[in-house]
């Protein structure tokens, strides 16, 4: 038997990058997926035939998670589709890049709505359909919300908010048999990444990560994927950072292959 065979999972921005590495590991592991879309339907489609042939169920669900009456809309036609929910992953997010002076209200709310807030929204909607089924619930921020870079503010703020807010949620949900957690990447492979290095607002990390290489979509899925499992069950509001060595060593620190 697979490890989460029998589960039901929400992944939220799963027709690419992250989630859609996310969605694939859960599914190898036998989890039915919801894969949550907004914009992009042909590669949400693509994922969920993608998690079909690895012999488990895929639902696509389009729902732009940074407006409250769509969250509301996806949470009710999952209640009414399959009345309950035993894995949410917060993996959809968006934000305005700019200097902290030329940030304004409608940029800094569309930053902080999908990033932060809509985990609060969507994590108080799947509460009410884990009750009794050990719930786990795992959001993905990134090292912004720690470190500073050029016109990431906005969105390291919202990062650093989303963290807290798991913090919180991992306290409260524990009578309900909830787990959350929280995993955090620096620059990872993904199409998102290739604009901040065309831009120069950071460096090609294949360079500057101690490991030698980038993080990977599938590095990421692995450690949600291991929150998402029993091993994981003392593990409470927890950030896990994935970065090869990156936030605890500069570059110039670490042998190179052959020099160690």
């Amino acid at each position: 038997m697979k490890s989460l065979e029998g589960k039901l999972a929400l992944i939220t921005g799963s027709g690419r990058g992250i989630g859609r590495a996310t969605a694939l590991r859960l599914a190898s592991d036998g989890c039915d997926i919801i894969v949550n879309y907004f914009r992009r339907r042909e590669t949400a489609e693509q994922t969920a035939d993608e998690i079909r042939a690895l012999g488990v169920n895929a639902t696509v669900i389009k729902a732009n998670i940074g407006d409250p009456a769509k969250i509301e809309e996806m949470f009710d036609t999952i209640a009414e589709s399959f009345g309950h929910l035993d894995i949410f992953v917060s993996n959809a997010a968006s934000g305005v890049g700019r200097p902290i002076m030329d940030i304004d209200s409608k940029a800094w709310d569309w930053t902080l709505d999908i990033n932060a807030k809509a985990f609060l929204l969507c994590a108080q909607r799947a509460a009410g359909l884990m009750e009794g089924r050990d719930g786990k619930m795992v959001a993905v921020s990134s090292l912004g919300s720690t470190f500073v870079w050029p016109t990431y503010a906005a969105v390291g703020i919202s990062k650093a908010a989303l963290e807290a807010l798991t913090r919180y949620l991992a306290i409260e949900f524990i009578p309900r048999g909830i787990s959350v957690n929280a995993v955090s990447a620096s620059a990872v492979a993904t199409e998102a990444l290739k604009f901040y290095i065309r831009e120069g607002l950071i460096k090609d990390a294949s360079q500057t990560t101690p490991v030698g290489r980038m993080v990977t979509p599938e590095d990421v899925a692995n450690v949600v994927a291991w929150l998402c499992g029993d091993q994981s069950y003392m593990v409470r509001g927890q950030t896990i950072i994935i970065d090869g060595g990156t936030s605890i060593a500069p570059w110039n620190a670490v042998p190179k292959k052959g020099e160690g």
